[in-house]
């Protein structure tokens, strides 16, 4: 179960120096700020929806680990809450955003508002997109296939796509992309195939699944309603503004969005369902984070279970460099900018500010061991404070006073951090400790903070 024979490995390594190759390869201008932040070119349909599904699809392992340990409530946790704030991103964000051509959520924070708030939003969103939940699936990846310490998996896919990025920005995230979205379709639709030509159909599952695993019987509405909300994450998502700020024209902004939740949908059928297989051909005792690997280790023969391999890296490797990209370009761009800087000096920072939060996605990643861990934290914490002040950017109706929307920005977090940690110290009952989730408990105060700004703004 640990090293794969040789052609499985050849198929892999063939994979990374590919990717590698792609990334060096892309020819970038010189010092270009417009080729290095934005690829100097507008999106047709095809990049667009390619590196849109391909970044937004990246937590692969935390699917398995979800479906193997809890069944169908992946799909309306991970999935069904997604296409639907996706879709009205579409309807309602994506024209506006194109129109406003800016690249970064802060940006039009400071439009709308001023710096202050744009510093404060640009370090929630810093947060936000740190790669370390991708960093950790990779080195997970490779300490089972390869049988060596999980931080040399860290280190390779650090020099691997952090090299390329530093190099060539967000011209090589959508190269790379784009091959990337072909291979993760391939490898999970192979095993899709296998799996339904060896073992049955949807009615093999029905009949061998514990019986909650087909339901929501079990679940708490408010455990869902939480991840649901986590699903706002739509809305301030940095790589959704971007990509519709790059779209060649209004209408791909929106229905490239649709066309990819389309692309979401396919795909979570395929993932979803190779996990509820992995749950019924597997011993009851893995670690459910490598449901995936352990299942291709199992089922499938020499050359299949390579490309399933490479799938799954394509899977987290679209994601961890674009996500990579984004946070360097909210360092430079929004946390530390400078007046009056020029090209050279914003692609410095911008390249500083990748290997910065590489480095700290390095730490996160030794330090939190569970994908959903990492997702469920950072979620409820940070997009409480952020959510409303999006929204208000873009719909004046809403808007409130800077030093309000600052105040909602610092106190909707904080408040959702201290709430986490005191509520791990008291002894609530079990409806208690449902109903008073950070995420709820942090939008809760934004929402007030809001109520009260709008009233204040009327008088």
């Amino acid at each position: 179960m640990g090293i794969l024979i040789n052609i499985d490995n050849l198929i892999i390594i063939s994979f990374f120096i590919i990717l590698f190759i792609i990334g060096f390869i892309t020819k970038t201008k010189k010092n270009s700020k417009s080729d290095f932040l934005t690829g100097s070119q507008k999106m047709g349909y095809i990049l667009f929806v390619a590196t849109t599904v391909a970044t937004w699809y990246g937590g692969i392992l935390g699917i398995g680990e979800f479906t193997y340990s809890f069944g169908i409530i992946s799909w309306f946790t991970q999935g069904i809450p997604y296409y639907f704030f996706a879709i009205i991103f579409a309807f309602v964000f994506s024209k506006k955003i194109r129109k406003a051509s800016l690249l970064t959520i802060p940006q039009k924070i400071k439009l709308e508002y001023g710096e202050k708030s744009s510093k404060i939003a640009a370090f929630l969103i810093y947060l936000l997109v740190n790669p370390a939940p991708y960093l950790l699936m990779i080195s997970t990846l490779f300490a089972h296939l390869f049988n060596f310490n999980e931080i040399y998996g860290v280190i390779i896919s650090i020099l691997i796509v952090g090299g390329f990025l530093i190099k060539g920005g967000f011209r090589t995230t959508l190269t790379t992309d784009l091959f990337q979205f072909i291979l993760m379709f391939l490898g999970f639709g192979i095993m899709f195939l296998f799996l339904f030509a060896n073992y049955g159909n949807f009615s093999f599952l029905a009949q061998n699944l514990p019986k909650n695993y087909l339901s929501l019987e079990n679940v708490s509405p408010i455990y869902l309603f939480v991840w649901f909300l986590i699903a706002l994450w739509t809305f301030v998502d940095p790589g959704f503004h971007q990509r519709s700020a790059n779209a060649s024209n209004e209408k791909i902004a929106k229905w490239g969005i649709i066309i990819s939740v389309g692309f979401w949908a396919i795909f979570d059928l395929l993932t979803t369902t190779t996990g509820l297989f992995a749950r019924v051909i597997l011993d009851e005792n893995i670690n459910p984070v490598l449901a995936f690997p352990l299942l291709a280790d199992k089922i499938l023969p020499i050359g299949l279970k390579g490309i399933f391999y490479v799938g799954l890296f394509a899977t987290i490797l679209s994601s961890f460099n674009s996500i990579s990209f984004l946070s360097g370009l909210t360092f430079a761009n929004d946390l530390f900018p400078t007046k009056n800087e020029d090209e050279k000096s914003l692609i410095f920072r911008t390249r500083l500010g990748i290997a910065i939060s590489l480095i700290i996605a390095l730490f996160l990643s030794i330090y939190f061991k569970s994908v959903i861990q990492i997702w469920y934290v950072i979620g409820s914490i940070i997009i409480p404070g952020l959510i409303l002040p999006v929204f208000s950017t873009y719909f004046p109706k809403i808007r409130i006073s800077e030093k309000y929307l600052n105040l909602q920005m610092i106190l909707s977090p904080l408040i959702a951090i201290i709430w986490q940690i005191l509520k791990s110290q008291l002894n609530l009952s079990v409806i208690i400790t449902e109903i008073s989730e950070p995420m709820l408990v942090g939008l809760l105060v934004s929402i007030i903070i809001q109520f009260v700004g709008m009233k204040s703004r009327k008088i």
